[in-house]
């Protein structure tokens, strides 16, 4: 299985950044043409996800319900003072599958990929797995 990684600037405590050019732009040059791709993110405060990509307000309607249900402060006894990310983290997940065509992502009409941070800002990593292909 072939791996590559993009790197992700988070530039906010909590926030979901499109990485769908990222991930297309490491797959273009990869010369991959066609099979099924995971990206995972290897962190435990943070998650990625597949969801609308083209209203704006999707992304922080997502993020208020995520903070209403896991508020930052709720008594909680981790040391470090980031339960709240790890159990975002947790609900939203650290991996999606797709699928690849003729080398682009086959992803629906208004989908995105969104790499969410929860404990930011920070740089960090997602992995991009080839996980199956015909040429």
């Amino acid at each position: 299985m072939k791996t590559e990684t993009i790197r992700v600037k988070t530039n906010q405590k909590i926030e979901m950044v499109d990485i769908t050019p990222d991930i297309a732009h490491k797959i273009k040059s990869s010369g991959y043409k066609s099979g099924v791709v995971m990206a995972y993110v290897p962190h435990t405060t943070s998650a990625i996800t597949i969801n609308e990509g083209a209203d704006p307000d999707v992304k922080r309607d997502m993020l208020m319900i995520l903070n209403q249900m896991v508020p930052l402060k709720a008594g909680y006894r981790h040391a470090e003072g980031n339960s709240a990310a790890h159990i975002k983290a947790s609900l939203v997940g650290q991996s999606v599958l797709f699928g690849v065509d003729d080398g682009k992502l086959v992803l629906g009409t208004w989908q995105s990929i969104f790499f969410c941070e929860f404990d930011g800002p920070r740089v960090r990593r997602v992995d991009i797995h080839y996980l199956s292909s015909s040429g």
